[in-house]
């Protein structure tokens, strides 16, 4: 009887180790570090275009001399932004949003977290392009509207038209 406990419980934990995690922390770090080796290896392989990483969140962002922009606005949680932008999957450059003539406005507050701590790095009429890991942009929830899948890593170029607070 003993034998055959041990043998059951020798079973249960070889396969129990086997099944993917759910641990939510796990699952995060995992895909912060792909995230952030795919970012690091495309600017490694596109160095003119000289990228600033934004504080620690991994977002990097890079600005051409002279498309700073102009101004001293400031930015709030409910400035509203005019902006142009194409935004294409990092590791595929597949174009999955771009505005052309149309410039909508948003709230800072309503768009992806990438782009709240990236569009206050420029003023009235700058140019930026970002770099977005996944957690930042969407995460592991799939944008079908966008065909964009889980846990893409984003390339925006933004060009900001009007600031209002």
């Amino acid at each position: 009887m003993n034998r055959i406990l041990l043998v059951l419980l020798v079973f249960v934990i070889g396969f129990g180790a086997c099944k993917k995690t759910t641990d939510p922390l796990i699952q995060y770090n995992a895909q912060k570090a792909i995230d952030d080796k795919i970012v690091a290896d495309y600017l490694a392989a596109n160095p003119g275009l000289n990228a600033k990483r934004i504080d620690t969140s991994g977002v990097f962002y890079s600005i051409k001399a002279g498309e700073e922009g102009s101004g001293n606005d400031l930015f709030t949680s409910s400035t509203q932004v005019t902006v142009g932008y194409t935004g294409r999957i990092l590791t595929s450059q597949v174009v999955i949003a771009q505005t052309n003539d149309f410039h909508p406005s948003y709230r800072l507050s309503d768009v992806i977290r990438g782009w709240q701590l990236g569009i206050p790095k420029i003023k009235k009429n700058g140019k930026i392009r970002l770099f977005i890991p996944s957690r930042y942009a969407y995460g592991p929830y799939p944008q079908d509207s966008l065909h964009l899948p889980a846990n893409s890593v984003l390339d925006f170029d933004i060009q900001l038209y009007n600031v209002i607070n």
